[in-house]
């Protein structure tokens, strides 16, 4: 058993950073008051609450009334995409009564990516139940979108495209400014959103560079709560309101606003986006270092996801191994005292092959032993070091007891 555990599962979650529960506390002990209110006690949440937005959107480069605080980033992925397409069925259905408002008004078709994380997913096959009509884009081998096919699902009733800026299981950073670009070439009025929940605190969220009109994040990926996250929504962007009861976020979420919670997540951000190309630069060293030793050191080993590291995210890591049970992995790992994880922490208890290698034509034989690590600030080249040295026997105990280990696919 090592000294010390060692967390290498930053995509799943981050620990929080002591600066954040300090810039939270106020907001749970004195200044409590519910920020709808006018008294004395409301309106110092309402400075909190004021001052988190502005730091938020300082930090995408947008204003602070198209910033909507939400519950985390699976509720801003519902959101966005529920709420342009409830907002598109609308005006539907005032175009049926003889209203006829902009190119996109009467559409009900949505596009998005295989590889998408389940929040997405998820609502896209509800909406699709709701009569909406979705495309899954195929991605190669590397996990990028298939640009071509982007191009050629584009019709006079697409209403939305959602595509994450950064997967969470192979890393892959999508061109989002080029998808942008293809889109409003074909209709101006098409709303774009991106799942920028794995690209918070490591890439660049100027929307306006992004040319997108929603994003979502959440802070307990960037070292701050669980249970927060926002989302952005461009102020032209149709939209309507999912969870009503009250006008609070501009009438675009209703509910009393978690004030310490968005306090975390402005913070959480603030501080990645400061301290940016230092992590980057400490995450993708040890990044790299497994990258190249790795495949090295555990024969029939592939790497997923991209090729060119630039165009992978700096902390991100991933691997599949030949006829091995990466569940027989992890738990290897976690006698031996590391956290790390075979795919999205949201369907880690899944039986089923990763949708994302799955969609990536990743060899049946490899699809199984998926490994990803996901480096962060406390990680060092000695838990690089001890990673490499545990990780090849285990993984050869394992197919020695495995009846399929050696055998071809």
């Amino acid at each position: 058993m090592a000294d010390r555990r060692m967390y290498l599962d930053h995509a799943a979650t981050t620990p929080t950073d002591p600066r954040v529960v300090a810039a939270m506390l106020p907001y749970l002990t004195t200044a409590w008051g519910n920020p709808s209110s006018i008294y004395a006690e409301a309106r110092e949440a309402r400075k909190g609450l004021d001052a988190a937005r502005r730091t938020v959107a300082e930090a995408l480069g947008a204003k602070p009334n198209e910033i909507v605080f939400t519950s985390g980033g699976t509720e801003a992925d519902n959101l966005a995409l529920r709420g342009v397409a409830m907002a598109a069925r609308q005006r539907r259905d005032r175009v049926a009564a003889g209203d006829r408002e902009s190119a996109a008004g009467d559409g009900h078709h949505i596009i998005t990516t295989a590889v998408e994380h389940h929040a997405v997913l998820h609502e896209c096959e509800a909406l699709a139940k709701e009569g909406f009509r979705i495309t899954y884009l195929p991605v190669d081998n590397e996990g990028f979108v298939d640009l071509d096919a982007l191009r050629a699902a584009l019709d006079d009733r697409t209403i939305l495209v959602s595509i994450m800026y950064a997967n969470n299981e192979v890393g892959v950073i999508e061109p989002i400014a080029e998808i942008t670009r293809i889109v409003k070439a074909h209709n101006p009025h098409i709303a774009i959103h991106t799942d920028a929940v794995q690209a918070a605190g490591a890439l660049d969220l100027s929307v306006d560079a992004l040319g997108i009109d929603m994003l979502s994040i959440a802070a307990h990926k960037i070292s701050g709560p669980k249970g927060v996250g926002a989302l952005y929504v461009r102020g032209r962007t149709p939209f309507t309101a999912q969870i009503v009861g009250g006008s609070q976020e501009r009438n675009r979420r209703a509910g009393t606003e978690n004030v310490a919670g968005a306090v975390g997540l402005a913070t959480a951000l603030r501080l990645a986006t400061d301290e940016r190309e230092a992590r980057n630069a400490h995450v993708g060293a040890l990044r790299d270092r497994l990258l190249d030793e790795l495949p090295r050191r555990i024969p029939d080993t592939i790497i997923t996801g991209p090729i060119d590291r630039a165009r992978r995210l700096p902390n991100s890591a991933s691997f599949a191994f030949q006829h091995v049970e990466g569940e027989a992995v992890l738990l290897q790992l976690d006698l031996d005292g590391i956290a790390a994880s075979s795919g999205s922490a949201c369907t880690t208890a899944s039986l089923e092959p990763s949708h994302v290698l799955t969609a990536m034509h990743v060899p049946e034989s490899y699809l199984r032993g998926s490994l990803r690590l996901t480096l962060g600030a406390s990680n060092t080249m000695s838990d690089v070091e001890a990673l490499l040295e545990k990780l090849p026997p285990a993984v050869a105990r394992i197919r020695a007891l495995q009846p399929m280990a050696g055998r071809s696919a």
